[in-house]
């Protein structure tokens, strides 16, 4: 029977999820707030990145459900604790890319080793490039038949592509005809207003890219291979996970951190404003590195002492990057709580705040009954802006040594990794490449939906677009 395994992240991270869900409802039931995100979707650029963190979001999402299979009952001491470490949903559909292992080095869709080594060719030992194992095994003569089966894959994608994205569009028509109220073409709201070319551009690119993928991982390494032989495809998705708790979980921990502190130094004042002014000025002059290297290494040294905590690898490893993730946080509250104190130094001098404070409202009510609301804007826009710089800041330290488990798929792992690579001869390159196209894709689509959430959400920036 297959047990399901609940990791702390994992349980943050559903949290997270459910939490999304009770906003967007609220966010349907709130009007200002659903015209904000309706002018944040309506921009073309914005629609696109969201549909490609989404896509992100559910990479994640599935290498969040843990199980953990049946454990043998046969001696093979070995093989039980192999089949005891947990497993997610996503190890399961990637199990035939981490079955397809090589000895070692491959290139990108290469059926040949990418090094020279003693193979036997008609009963003579000879230096050549090995055939792999599973890259190109299915071609007779890799030098003559490589490319055109590359072309047919790539085909194949295509039509696949085509074809689900015609399916996508017709249920998107059904929808808007039939289950969908028409509405005013004029209205904000309305279908015309929403970007359906881009949409569908983006749907057609994810289609063509997950396909791709599909087709050429059938027969090839499409990103290469490691040291160990390990597909680089395999990894770089594994480390999706890691850089999605990186962002979400460490900005979670700073938006209440920063938001309370901030909030009352602005509005008391006095020695409460000196109190936590020092206390985040003495964080931020701590150096970051230093104490998260300090605190990371004294965890380590708990986890090996106290090995009965922690049966499995995976389970180790999962505390480490909610240590981690606690860690960044704790350190990394002082620029949003300066802003949030210097805007509620200005708000607290309204009209409305005095005309409450003038009628006996309580302190606690106008805190988080008038001040907090109107700092929301700056909260949500400075916390989407910072989750793209942990996802850096992740691979910063793996880089260096104290940032997650080395066991942890991680881009900052495999950029760690591909530092002694890049100085081999000849260079090997795949891997480093690997970690920037993933990193680039997750960090730019983050920046970018930043950007449209600071205009729609920022009053200013409003009031700007509608004098313009």
């Amino acid at each position: 029977m297959i047990d399901l395994v609940l990791l702390p992240i994992d349980l943050f991270f559903y949290a997270i999820l459910i939490a999304l869900g009770f906003y967007v409802h609220y966010v349907l039931g709130t009007p200002p707030l659903r015209a904000n995100w309706a002018r944040v979707f309506r921009k073309p650029i914005a629609l696109s990145s969201a549909m490609v963190l989404m896509c992100f979001v559910f990479l994640a999402l599935l290498d969040s459900v843990h199980f953990r299979a049946p454990e043998p009952s046969g001696p093979d001491v070995h093989a039980k604790s192999n089949l005891s470490e947990p497993k997610s949903v996503l190890d399961l559909l990637l199990k035939p890319l981490a079955l397809a292992r090589e000895r070692t080095y491959s290139a990108p869709l290469a059926a040949v080793g990418f090094r020279k080594e003693s193979v036997q060719k008609e009963g003579v030992q000879v230096r050549d490039y090995p055939r792999l194992r599973f890259g190109g095994a299915h071609l007779k003569d890799p030098e003559r038949e490589l490319q055109a089966d590359v072309v047919f894959h790539l085909w194949k994608a295509l039509a696949w592509s085509v074809s689900l994205l015609l399916l996508s569009m017709g249920i998107g028509w059904v929808l808007r005809r039939v289950l969908l109220e028409e509405v005013p073409s004029e209205s904000p709201g309305s279908v015309s207003a929403f970007p359906l070319k881009t949409f569908y551009g983006t749907l057609f690119a994810i289609y063509l890219v997950s396909f791709v993928l599909m087709e050429l991982s059938s027969g090839y390494h499409v990103m290469g291979t490691d040291q160990t032989g390990n597909s680089v495809l395999l990894i770089a998705l594994k480390s999706v996970r890691t850089a999605m708790v990186i962002g979400t979980l460490t900005t979670l921990v700073i938006m209440p951190i920063a938001l309370v502190l901030g909030v009352m130094a602005g509005y008391f004042r006095g020695w409460v404003d000196e109190l936590i002014q020092y206390i985040y000025t003495v964080v931020a002059s701590v150096p970051d590195v230093l104490l998260i290297a300090a605190t990371v290494l004294m965890l380590q040294v708990f986890i090996d002492s106290h090995a009965q905590f922690f049966p499995s690898t995976l389970e180790r490893s999962d505390v480490r990057l909610l240590f981690l993730c606690l860690i960044l946080g704790l350190t990394s509250f002082t620029g949003l709580c300066r802003l949030i104190r210097g805007e509620t130094l200005k708000i607290r001098e309204f009209e409305y705040i005095q005309a409450a404070k003038a009628f006996g409202v309580s302190h606690t009510r106008i805190l988080w009954a008038h001040i907090t609301p109107n700092l929301m804007h700056l909260v949500l826009i400075n916390c989407v802006m910072q989750f793209s710089g942990f996802i850096l800041s992740e691979a910063v330290l793996s880089y260096v040594g104290v940032g997650v488990d080395p066991n942890t798929a991680s881009f900052g792992v495999m950029i760690n990794a591909a530092r002694e690579e890049l100085a081999a001869t000849p260079v090997i390159w795949w891997t480093l490449m690997s970690a920037f196209l993933f990193m680039f894709l997750l960090v730019i689509s983050a920046n970018l939906l930043a950007d449209a959430v600071r205009e729609a959400f920022d009053p200013k920036a409003i009031n700007n677009n509608r004098t313009a």
